[in-house]
């Protein structure tokens, strides 16, 4: 097994590893790319990897079919992660930088795009249930605040008022919810719980 490379690099669906120049790489299907596709559906020179800094980007370079970043079409230059996944025509790589893959924060990055309805942890888009997402949006827009379990109960059930829900169901939705967004839901960094008053969100 070869050693890991020192610096950026990106592994393809063969596990096949591709270290990255000091600078940037163009990734396209011309022989003179840096990483070459071929493939029909990809452009001459498709996408760049750009360092600025200790920062790496990935841009589009006005490809025909688009370059996509964890599965979502990019319009605009993107910082890159640790374990981003870079799709290409039908070519998935994976990008590795070793200096970062301790992370200088460990909480989960939290994205809540209420215009959408689209909510993204650490960039990757997650599926919610209707109950999630109404929780969810609920404590994001009173983020940094405790919010009761009545409180809740009304936000989310119209039928709270009425008696038919308990403290369990959203205990139970909280939990879920930890599910979905947590790196370990039994250590939760996001949605915290406040002993005897209730939940409180923190970030995003």
């Amino acid at each position: 097994m070869s050693p890991t490379p020192p610096g950026p690099y990106l592994t393809d669906p063969q596990k096949h590893e591709h270290i990255l120049p000091p600078e940037s790489a163009v990734i396209g299907r011309a022989v003179e790319c840096d990483v070459v596709i071929a493939s029909a559906r990809v452009s001459r020179e498709h996408a760049r990897l750009r360092r600025e800094g200790r920062k790496w980007f990935l841009e589009d370079l006005g490809s025909t079919n688009g370059t996509f970043l964890n599965d979502e079409r990019i319009p605009r230059p993107m910082e890159l992660r640790d374990g981003d996944q870079i799709s290409i025509g039908e070519v998935i790589f994976t990008f590795h930088d070793p200096d970062t893959t301790t992370r200088e924060n460990p909480v989960p990055d939290l994205e809540v795009d209420a215009a959408a309805g689209v909510v993204r942890v650490n960039r990757r888009a997650v599926t919610l249930s209707p109950k999630e997402y109404a929780l969810l949006a609920y404590l994001h827009n009173r983020r940094g605040q405790v919010c009761s379990k009545d409180e809740i109960g009304r936000a989310v059930w119209p039928e709270y008022e009425a008696g038919g829900i308990f403290d369990y169901q959203i205990e139970n939705l909280v939990r879920r919810l930890r599910t979905r967004i947590e790196t370990d839901p039994a250590n939760p960094q996001l949605l915290l719980t406040v002993r005897g008053l209730g939940y409180k969100l923190v970030g995003g």
